[in-house]
């Protein structure tokens, strides 16, 4: 019986308690007196630990088992919170994460037995005046002897014809037949993983014969609390029992021998009650099920209406949870199918536009149709993808805690915006980022107490993460009121490094030289530590973001704090973009970076320092001349107007000179691949709808 099909759950559901563990152990460090958050904590660790047990993850079950073990005597009032007891528990959530990475993956949790841990967290039992062997007390004391119930469930199991051969040749070969019940503990988590386990138990002792729920039944969780086995072995009943009785959250394992007569079958302790054992059904089942020794044997007899069934008809549960995990490779193939049905649609609308005079007014409403279902579903399925940032977020408060420690520096973290949605693959790529300026902030922008004191600062420093939405993109921003960028201390470390010249250090602005930061290698603390100084860092984060399509910006002040400011697509996939012709080709650029249009008599262009710029609305904007970047003959010539699409950048603009318009259109991105990963203002290409591919160009990079 194989549990690795319920793996993905269990690692999602393991994630979200470490999580939940964290967040609620922080809360707990803030207040060591809340009992609500006690009980929250005690909880996730008792769920963590039956989802291991389930699993067959003996080291990670009895490391949570320890925990729970100290939440129950927090719980009960027998220990109090200290913070060494904080930082030991935070240890065990990093054991756990490890646990967790091993099995994502290897699919085993590794060796690492984490005998220390367990012998802090058994120190903190024993000098909260709890000896080790109570807190090592099994809930339920071992089965001693077989339990018999009074009124047998497998009593009431009919057997068919071919079942019945199956037993009566078994028990002439000497075999004994048992009936086996069993009921898991009402908390138990992943019922259908419990009960597989125990079906590898028994069957390691046993043949299973019958299973009523039927083993498919069990698998796709339709039981309540318990089921019935009939099994064929040559070993004692007790030790059928105790090896189901091993397997975590069981609660009970009742057994007895069956006794056959007259095609009728009881226990032997119900002799008195034979009378009502169940009469065989009619229905038939080949002989090769009955003899099945597959770990999910199917019950091929029909049960007749008995009071088991009778008990199961419960009134029907109120929907809680109407969220569905999808694997994400499903919604980039529906993702894939919305492209395709898009350019149709836009083939569509090509076709129609060609002969407007012999396209009827129906084929015309048929398309504006076609269009809103392909606009729509497109909304639908960008929904789908959507994720809150606060899965990626949430850890962020324990590191933030953890450095304060290491840095022995007081700070806080104050985050808004957590519920603000981003595409599942934007939010994937964008923890390294976020983490990689959350550290910088912490090292380089906090002063130390004595600094902050002398300016008249709070003793403890403040780092605030805030998302929010803006238009089609979701901006992030990470600011701290440390120390701001030394502006001076950049340049030097520059020239110093011979990345600059002192004369173009001489010629450089602020942000020039503050953008200096984010080239690979670069650093200015003066000593390297494990939290920062090998410049491994911002540069990550510059090209990180830029492959989402996205952009970074830093804005500073010297003695009063830092703004590094993330702006990021919503989506990656499909886009609206303003379609235009530079030479005979046709070129998409995303409506996204786009300010405005302009209409430029030649006479306008001025030349500043050899490049062409014009002069619009009291800015300066350079030109870009895409027929030069992109190598094509401009089909206007010098005396006409030019076309001008500016495009903005963070606070730098650039105009885009263009051959012609075509308007703007909803396209559908599709990767060059590595084929044009050397051309970087190309991101990516696009099918139109007379079936013609048009590049689509990167501002950012063009900028």
């Amino acid at each position: 019986m194989d549990v690795s099909q319920y793996l993905e759950i269990f690692l999602d559901e393991t994630k979200e308690h470490l999580q939940n563990l964290n967040t609620r152990i922080l809360e707990l460090e803030a207040d060591p007196e809340g009992a609500d958050t006690v009980n929250e904590i005690f909880r996730a660790a008792h769920s963590l630990k039956g989802m291991a047990g389930t699993m067959g993850y003996k080291r990670m079950q009895n490391l949570t088992h320890d925990m729970e073990n100290v939440f129950s005597e927090v719980r009960n009032g027998n220990i109090k919170v200290q913070p060494e007891m904080i930082d030991v528990l935070f240890q065990c959530l990093d054991a756990l994460e490890e646990y967790t990475d091993n099995i994502q993956t290897t699919g085993d949790e590794g060796t690492n037995e984490n005998e220390g841990l367990i012998k802090q967290l058994n120190d903190i039992l024993n000098g909260g005046k709890v000896s080790g062997t109570e807190a090592k007390k099994e809930e339920k004391p071992a089965a001693e002897a077989p339990i018999v119930e009074s009124s047998a469930k497998w009593d009431e199991i009919a057997l068919d014809d071919s079942q019945i051969t199956v037993i009566r040749e078994a028990q002439k070969q000497g075999k004994k037949v048992y009936g086996l019940n069993v009921l898991i503990q009402e908390n138990c988590i992943l019922k259908a993983a419990r009960a597989f386990l125990v079906f590898k138990a028994v069957e390691e002792q046993a043949e299973i014969i019958v299973s009523e729920p039927s083993a498919q039944d069990v698998e796709d969780e339709k039981f309540d609390r318990d089921f019935t086995l009939i099994v064929l072995s040559d070993a004692e009943l007790d030790a059928i029992i105790k090896a189901a009785e091993n397997v975590s959250e069981i609660e009970k394992v009742s057994g007895a021998p069956i006794v056959l007569e007259n095609n009728k079958h009881y226990s032997k302790n119900e002799e008195a009650e034979a009378s009502v054992a169940v009469e065989n059904t009619a229905e038939q089942a080949s002989p090769a099920a009955a003899t099945t020794t597959a770990p999910a044997p199917a019950n091929t007899a029909a049960p007749a209406a008995t009071k088991q069934d009778a008990k199961k008809q419960a009134p029907a549960k109120p929907v809680v949870n109407r969220t569905v995990r999808v694997d994400i490779e499903k919604l980039d193939s529906l993702m894939n199918l919305v492209s395709e049905l898009i350019i149709a649609k836009n083939s569509l609308v090509s076709v129609s536009s060609q002969e407007q005079t012999n396209i009827n007014s129906a084929f015309n409403e048929q398309i504006e149709y076609l269009e809103q279902v392909t606009t729509n579903l497109h909304e639908s399925v960008m929904k789908v993808r959507m994720v809150p940032i606060e899965s990626v977020v949430n850890k962020f408060p324990r590191m933030i805690r953890d450095l304060s420690k290491k840095l022995d520096k007081k700070m806080e973290l104050y985050m808004t915006g957590e519920e603000t949605e981003l595409d599942r693959t934007v939010v994937d790529e964008i923890g390294d980022p976020l983490m990689h300026l959350l550290r910088n902030s912490a090292d380089h922008g906090l002063e130390s107490a004595e600094v902050r004191a002398q300016r008249g600062k709070p003793a403890v420093g403040s780092i605030f993460l805030d998302a929010y939405q803006d238009g089609n993109n979701v901006v992030i921003e990470v600011r701290d009121d440390g120390n701001g960028i030394d502006i001076e201390a950049v340049r030097n470390k520059a020239i110093e490094r011979g990345t600059i010249t002192p004369e173009q250090a001489a010629n450089m602005t602020d942000k020039d030289i503050i953008n200096l930061l984010f080239l690979p290698s670069f650093s200015t603390a003066k000593k390297v530590t494990d939290v920062s100084g090998r410049g491994v860092g911002l540069d990550v984060v510059k090209s990180k973001i830029e492959s989402l399509s996205g952009e970074v910006e830093v804005k500073s002040k010297l003695g009063v704090g830092s703004t590094w400011t993330i702006r990021l697509p919503l989506t990656l996939a499909i886009i609206q973009a303003l379609m235009v012709v530079v030479g005979n080709e046709k070129y998409a650029i995303s409506l996204g970076s786009i300010q405005t249009l302009e209409d430029i008599a030649p006479s306008e262009v001025k030349l500043v320092q050899n490049k062409e710029v014009i002069h619009l609305r009291g800015n300066v904007i350079p030109l870009i001349r895409l027929n030069e970047v992109l190598d094509i003959e401009s089909k206007k010539s010098k005396d006409d107007n030019l076309i001008v699409v500016i495009v903005k950048k963070g606070d730098k603009m650039a105009g885009l000179v263009i051959d012609e318009l075509i308007g703007q259109q909803e396209i559908v991105i599709k990767s060059l691949g590595r084929y044009t990963r050397q051309c970087k203002f190309i991101s990516g290409a696009t099918i139109l709808g007379d079936g013609e591919i048009a590049l689509i160009l990167d501002a950012n990079a063009l900028i």
